[in-house]
């Protein structure tokens, strides 16, 4: 005999306004997305008509066919891809590194080179922008990937949230492991990162978001349209008659996509992440 299924709860008042102040906030930051998908698919003319119309009067390819015709936009997601990964590598190399060394050791002048770190937050990248070229053009890495690759690994905040993650770690674990004859770098490398695996993953998709949207510093390290990066090349796409805003839109939906996959694949690890940090009652 098949038992009836319960009756469905009434939605309380609560639920109701936190639901359709949901679709409100939804709503608000699904509107430029669509904005940019209609407008890629319109002609330029109508792409600049006033007043504007969401939906075209007469869909169109246009933009799209002439993106993958005039631009190179093959070589901007590859190059990219390549500064992105790369950055994102050294990151968590580094940071991960940096925060067990300040979480767990202990040498001579730590509070100093903390309180450097810690300052680094408050110093805003564009501030550095002129030493920095500086430095690359110094060293001969002007027009290279490595010019662009470096300067962006050595971000202050992903190394203080690593930082706080391990500071959480429970000592008993290592002082077990030091017990049975592990050394700091085995504790490091079979302890440490499996339970720092939540914190590592919401450091990289961070880290990799930030340089694939970077523009300023491959704009200012490198002069070669070979090496352009997405958002570089994007900023090209104009012509005698100015900029072609449906193929900017298409351009740019083009650019998104990469990290709207990221993030609907990762969520589950960049809330864990953030959950993870310690950062939640700072």
């Amino acid at each position: 005999m098949s038992m009836a299924a319960p009756p469905r709860k009434a939605w309380t008042p609560s639920q109701i306004i936190l639901t359709l102040l949901g679709t409100a906030v939804s709503v608000v930051f699904l509107a430029p997305f669509a904005w940019g998908l209609f407008t890629s698919l319109k002609s330029e003319t109508e792409a600049v008509a006033v007043p504007p119309r969401w939906l075209p009067r007469d869909w169109t390819g246009q933009a799209w066919t002439a993106l993958f015709e005039t631009g190179n936009i093959t070589n901007w997601f590859v190059n990219s891809l390549v500064v992105s990964v790369c950055v994102t590598s050294v990151v968590l190399l580094v940071s991960a590194l940096a925060g067990y060394g300040f979480a767990r050791t202990e040498f001579r002048g730590k509070s100093v080179l903390m309180a450097v770190v810690m300052a680094g937050l408050m110093i805003s990248p564009a501030v550095l922008g002129v030493p920095l070229f500086t430095t690359v053009q110094q060293m001969g890495m002007v027009d290279t990937y490595w010019g662009m690759i470096l300067p962006q690994c050595a971000p202050a905040a992903m190394v203080y949230i690593l930082y706080k993650f391990f500071q959480g770690i429970p000592r008993e674990l290592e002082e077990a492991a030091f017990i049975d004859g592990a050394g700091r770098w085995r504790v490091f490398f079979t302890i440490v990162v499996p339970l720092a695996r939540p914190s590592l993953a919401a450091v990289g998709i961070f880290t990799f978001i930030a340089s694939w949207n970077n523009f300023l510093w491959p704009y200012m390290v490198t002069n070669n349209p070979d090496l352009m990066t997405m958002p570089n090349g994007i900023a090209t796409v104009m012509n005698s008659y100015g900029i072609q805003w449906a193929q900017l839109m298409a351009g740019g939906l083009t650019a998104g996509l990469p990290l709207i996959i990221v993030f609907v694949f990762f969520q589950r690890q960049i809330v864990a992440g953030v959950a993870h940090t310690g950062l939640a009652g700072q």
